[in-house]
């Protein structure tokens, strides 16, 4: 049909159907049959019920006044408006829910890959910026020959490799997921992140603390200190730029999961920016420890306080080190979701109709940002069926079943219960997508649902 045809029945039926509902809030029950009849006779002249339909797709009609007057109409006159089925109205609110629903998860996915952007700056700042410092510090050293500054070198060396190693995890976790692997490659930032941890404790710490122990009695007094000075206040600089860039990517993501930044450090879901800071923080103390170590050497004439200063570094490392591991370990595991996002999706299932209780509800962490969530639901098929009849309309099938008793036929019963009990399975596997839908919808991270029904 022509376009300019369909837009005045459109809009006149708009309007009859607003001025319905706008009556049906303030006219009493009883008064407003007339008024309803008369202008089921306007809708009924339209001779385009499909139009209607199209008013409720639509339209933004709250449900609540749809159904009231729905029910209103059908109940006293049985008319045409009383025929717009819930069906047609859950149509169009599942248009309107499912678009809502995307619109988040695309702001959701927007921010992981900002979040991600951020942990990218972060990681590649620190390489070039550990890079420059390992030339400095290693010049100075050969220099000087300082054991803390040998010890600095070291530091910078571990730093290097542990930032190569992390920038390696990150672009190794954005692989598509396959048939091996089909919960994707999330977990290799876990992975590479770990494995520069144990990088630091072997290298940068055992190292470090070994080579001062060593030198701890036998140690001289470094040679040309100003030269070291210039050093260290040169890498004070750069890795002070470095950590101030991985700073602000911790701070975005703990803002991005809602987070404070001291409990992003320690349960956020991407290890790669904390790492980052970590390492950039122990750094920054590092060059500040061997600064003080080398002017009480040049204060005192005691060279003693240069491989004490290698020491301290070295512990310094190995407590990072151990942090690190720590945090990655528990996320290798299996790391349970947030308590306060399990709660909001506990909460949403034990007061949904269609489910009684719940057993052995289980989250874990499978990426940054990303989950999976396990539940047993024991449904109430009462719920179940009258939200399925609800949508697809009692009278129907008490029609169906009706003509099947009153022709005493036994094969058309069964056929009937059979169409019937095959509608419901269908109906209970609706409500499971229902049910995940909105649990995603409640926690945008989680990407895989798994619910099950409980045999008691």
């Amino acid at each position: 049909m022509h376009r300019n045809n369909i837009c005045p029945h459109l809009m006149r039926t708009s309007r009859i159907f607003k001025a319905l509902l706008r009556e049906s809030r303030l006219i009493p029950q009883s008064q407003s049959s007339a008024r309803i009849l008369q202008q089921r006779s306007e809708i009924g002249a339209i001779q385009k019920p499909h139009l209607l339909r199209t008013f409720v797709l639509c339209s933004s009609v709250p449900l609540t006044d749809f159904l009231s007057l729905q029910n209103r109409c059908s109940s006293e006159v049985g008319s045409s408006v009383g025929s717009i089925t819930y069906h047609h109205y859950s149509q169009r609110h599942d248009f309107f829910t499912k678009a809502s629903e995307a619109k988040k998860l695309k702001i959701a996915e927007a921010t992981r890959s900002a979040i991600d952007d951020h942990s990218q700056r972060a990681v590649t700042t620190a390489l070039w910026a550990n890079f420059f410092v390992f030339s400095l510090k290693f010049g100075v050293w050969l220099v000087t020959s300082s054991h803390v500054m040998l010890a600095e070198v070291v530091h910078s060396v571990a730093d290097f490799a542990n930032q190569a190693l992390l920038a390696y995890g990150l672009s190794s976790s954005r692989r598509a997921p396959d048939a091996l692997h089909p919960y994707g490659y999330s977990k290799e930032r876990f992975v590479w992140s770990l494995i520069s941890a144990v990088g630091i404790f072997c290298l940068g710490s055992g190292a470090t603390i070994v080579h001062g122990f060593q030198n701890l009695w036998t140690a001289q007094p470094p040679t040309n200190i100003h030269y070291a000075a210039l050093v260290i206040g040169g890498s004070f600089l750069i890795e002070g730029a470095s950590l101030v860039v991985a700073i602000h990517a911790v701070r975005k993501g703990a803002a991005a999961e809602g987070m404070s930044v001291r409990d992003y450090v320690w349960r956020g879901h991407d290890p790669t920016s904390v790492a980052v800071m970590t390492e950039d923080g122990a750094a920054v103390t590092g060059l500040a420890i061997a600064a003080a170590s080398l002017v009480a050497v040049n204060q005192t004439g005691n060279a003693i306080y240069d491989p004490i200063g290698s020491i301290i570094v070295g512990n310094l490392l190995g407590m990072v080190a151990i942090f690190l591991i720590q945090r990655n370990r528990h996320a290798l595991i299996g790391r349970a979701i947030d308590d306060n996002d399990m709660e909001k999706v506990l909460e949403f299932l034990r007061n949904d109709p269609v489910v009684d209780s719940l057993y052995d509800c289980k989250s874990e962490v499978i990426g940054p940002g990303f989950f999976r969530f396990k539940a047993e639901i024991d449904f109430n098929g009462v719920a179940v069926v009258q939200n399925y009849l609800d949508r697809m309309g009692r009278e129907e099938w008490a029609k169906q079943f009706r003509e099947a008793a009153k022709e005493k036929d036994d094969a058309m019963l069964l056929k009937t219960m059979s169409n019937y009990g095959e509608e419901l399975v269908t109906a209970l596997g609706s409500e499971v997508d229902r049910l995940e839908q909105e649990i995603q919808r409640i926690v945008p991270g989680i990407r895989h649902v798994d619910i099950e029904a409980h045999n008691p």
